[in-house]
């Protein structure tokens, strides 16, 4: 076994200590400081009756660590209460008239936002979708195709939930740029375990929720939007949170915050802000670049431990061409995924297949060891 090098870290994750958890595709394992945070939540609301104040400079703290993490200002951060709803409230921004109604993105993003941009169909959208290869992969040659002067926007999931493929975000940022089109990036599987920057890669929008690499919980999700780009938008779906000075409580004027905050809404969940905001804390205290070399070693470690026990494994081999989940195919997953919890591995369950997906704090022996169990199960 080589060397394990967030060992401090991991002693932060009481959990680790009973089982094996390698489910951060879905949700990632608790921490001390996590708990820490949603008791001093609880505790505030117990022992002063509200804190409004308090709780609002949280959401505050944890908007700047989720910028900290992709390279972006606190002001060019908003918030809602999951990546669903955020993309809805960019899709009816936008005007799909005669000369640019084309919305692209892949096969292999998450249902979810298929559905937010098959939506604007009834608004004049035209979607189009890049296929995969038989290895659940798209080649930039079929976006390429895809995007062109119609196209108002390219939608693509920077990592896939289903098999991991990580998809080159800069370079079809590129291709949306030429064409005049707004990139937005679903990072939901990929921040927390990669280096993110959206001044670099040329982002105009990224979005993400909190329980998978963030270390928080559901309920609270982060979108960064260029300045250029927000100022040019008017969220029809808004709240008082999304004006110039929500506490005017001025009920006859719609004006529009500068940047990002515009796509605020109404009182937004400060527990949940809580929870994220420690675990960010804790990723913004670490080297980034050394988390992701330790989980590509962990996707060969998954990838070789697959081959070795006769599974079928349908995520790229290569561990550059893919984020921290290996899929396993298998006939019954939710059945699989219990039998795993059982014997003490947390992995998550995805249609045909099983996804083990390790985080920092996870070892050579956690993926080995799980890859062992799932082929004596399956």
């Amino acid at each position: 076994m080589s060397h394990f090098p967030f060992e401090a870290q991991r002693a932060q994750f009481p959990i680790l200590a009973r089982k094996a958890q390698l489910s951060s595709c879905s949700q990632s394992a608790l921490s001390i400081p996590v708990t820490d945070a949603i008791a001093r939540y609880m505790a505030s609301w117990s022992e002063k009756g509200m804190d409004w104040g308090g709780w609002a400079v949280v959401l505050d703290q944890a908007k700047a660590e989720f910028g900290r993490l992709i390279n972006a200002d606190v002001a060019d951060i908003a918030v809602m209460s999951c990546v669903s709803d955020l993309a809805s409230s960019v899709g009816n921004c936008l005007q799909f008239d005669g000369e640019r109604d084309g919305i692209v993105l892949g096969e292999i993003d998450f249902p979810s936002l298929g559905h937010v941009w098959l939506a604007q169909q009834a608004r004049g959208a035209a979607v189009h979708f890049a296929q995969p290869d038989a290895g659940g992969e798209i080649a930039l040659e079929d976006y390429a195709r895809l995007i062109n002067d119609r196209t108002r926007l390219v939608s693509v999931s920077q990592v896939s939930y289903a098999n991991g493929f990580k998809q080159d975000i800069a370079a079809i940022a590129q291709l949306a740029r030429a064409h005049g089109a707004l990139f937005f990036v679903d990072a939901y599987q990929s921040a927390g375990a990669m280096q993110i920057d959206v001044q670099r890669d040329g982002i105009d929008m990224l979005a993400c929720g909190a329980q998978k690499y963030l270390l928080g919980c559901p309920g609270l999700a982060f979108m960064y939007v260029r300045r250029d780009v927000a100022e040019q938008l008017k969220p029809v779906n808004t709240g008082w949170f999304g004006r110039v000075n929500p506490f005017a409580f001025d009920i006859r004027t719609l004006d529009y915050a500068p940047g990002a905050r515009r796509f605020d809404t109404g009182t937004p969940p400060y527990i949940n802000a809580a929870a994220v905001c420690a675990g960010m804390a804790m990723l913004n205290t670490m080297d980034m670049a050394a988390i992701e070399a330790h989980i590509e070693h962990l996707s060969v470690v998954a990838r070789d431990a697959a081959d070795q026990h006769g599974l079928t494994n349908t995520s790229p081999r290569d561990p550059r061409r893919k984020g921290s989940s290996t899929a396993i195919r298998v006939a019954d997953s939710a059945a699989v995924e219990r039998q795993m919890a059982e014997a003490g591995f947390v992995v998550s369950a995805r249609g045909a297949v099983i996804r083990i997906a390790p985080h920092f704090y996870n070892t050579e022996d956690d993926v080995a060891q799980a890859m062992a169990a799932l082929a004596r199960i399956v």
